[in-house]
């Protein structure tokens, strides 16, 4: 491909990925997957500038633009190398015309900018992410495994976080097809250390998605105890399963609940779970590093239905803390209907519970729980608290 074919390349992925964002459509990694597949004669080069240029424009533009070509004139607008790309050779766009635009470049569409809290640097909020993994306990230690990717450097405050440069090849290495670390952004770590699980407890994942954070409780528990990892999508549960064998954690439990019937299947653990961690569905506002075109995707009535989704969450999860019991609420979000306000609600409608201090070095506080951000603390973005059950 010419390096202005590569451009028209990224403008019609563009196309297919506005569309998609707008319709709710497959995420922009699997478009592009589909579309060099079908693409043989892409050599290596060119699928990786494209992907650039791609990526490029869909970190430029905060809100989503009506097409690829006016997505990828807001980079060119930027870059006279690629303005001159517009060139109408064979296989390239036409020449960019006397007055037409490119999207605007923004962090963070206009309508979500009042939401966001306070202390988000929000210019950080798309810078590209490193490549952060887990030591996992159950099978070695950071001694042991340091010396297995001599690129990385340790996570400050991480007894077990190692952070790896930016599309670190990870998965090709041994220490991850041995088990002994498991990708894990340091927030995501952070969370996980507050939950505070030990040998012998009853701790429920009660979003437990694929399962990252499962896999850490049952690090933290040595083996020892009750795991369950609770979902409602049963694809997502099944994901846990090769990466729990790959890394020993063989005691966690898997429960499938129906959604909007969650209550039902969890009957058996009312009342017994010492500690219950609600990573619940959000805007994903903390993790745009890694998923830039989630902008193009998030609107305010989806915002809306997401925030009466963690509140109903919180609602059935609360009963199943022993006396005592520890309830962790998170979100990879950095709005405060999602984070303060989702917490403060709860305590008012949840008599005998309290939240306590998150004693960690890490993040600020922020109401009654923890935010950490991309600027501040070089991980994703999350807000998170410790909610206790009074004895």
């Amino acid at each position: 491909m010419t390096p202005s074919a590569r451009i028209q390349a990224a403008i019609d992925l563009l196309d297919a990925i506005i569309a998609s964002a707008r319709d709710g459509g497959p995420a922009a990694d699997t478009l592009i997957a589909r579309y060099f597949k079908e693409r043989r004669y892409a050599g290596s080069r060119d699928r990786r500038a494209v992907r650039d240029h791609v990526y490029d424009a869909i970190r430029r533009a905060a809100e989503r633009p009506e097409t690829g070509r006016e997505a990828m004139i807001g980079v060119a607008e930027a870059r006279p190398d690629v303005a001159a790309l517009f060139d109408g050779s064979t296989h390239a766009p036409l020449p960019i015309e006397p007055g037409e635009l490119g999207a605007q470049a923004g962090a963070v569409p206009a309508w979500l900018q009042p939401l966001l809290a306070a202390p988000v640097e929000q210019d950080a909020l798309l810078g590209r992410a490193p490549v952060d993994v887990r030591v996992n306990r159950l099978k070695s230690d950071p001694a042991v495994v340091a010396p297995m990717l001599p690129d990385a450097v340790a996570i400050a405050g991480l007894s077990d976080g190692l952070r790896l440069p930016e599309g670190y090849p990870i998965e090709q290495q041994a220490a991850w097809a041995d088990g002994l670390v498991e990708v894990q952004d340091a927030g995501s770590q952070w969370i996980s250390a507050a939950c505070d699980a030990q040998p012998g407890m009853t701790v429920v994942d009660m979003c437990a998605g694929a399962g990252g954070k499962t896999l850490a409780l049952a690090a933290a528990m040595a083996g020892q105890g009750t795991l369950i990892a609770a979902d409602t999508i049963r694809s997502r549960l099944a994901r846990l399963e090769p990466r729990a064998a790959r890394a020993g954690a063989t005691f966690i439990e898997t429960l499938l609940l129906d959604q909007s019937h969650e209550a039902r299947g969890l009957e058996s653990l009312r009342g017994k779970a010492d500690v219950v961690l609600v990573d619940a569905p959000c805007s994903g506002t903390g993790t745009w590093r890694r998923n830039p075109e989630a902008r193009w995707r998030l609107t305010q009535a989806r915002l809306d239905r997401l925030v009466g989704e963690q509140a109903r969450i919180l609602d059935f999860a609360a009963p199943l803390l022993a006396p005592g019991g520890l309830l962790v609420y998170a979100t990879c979000a950095l709005t405060d209907r999602e984070g303060r306000g989702q917490v403060d609600a709860f305590l008012r409608r949840h008599d005998g519970w309290s939240a306590e201090p998150i004693d960690l070095p890490v993040g600020r506080a922020h109401g009654e729980g923890l935010l950490l951000t991309p600027g501040h603390d070089g991980s994703d973005g999350f807000f998170f608290a410790r909610l206790r059950r009074g004895a």
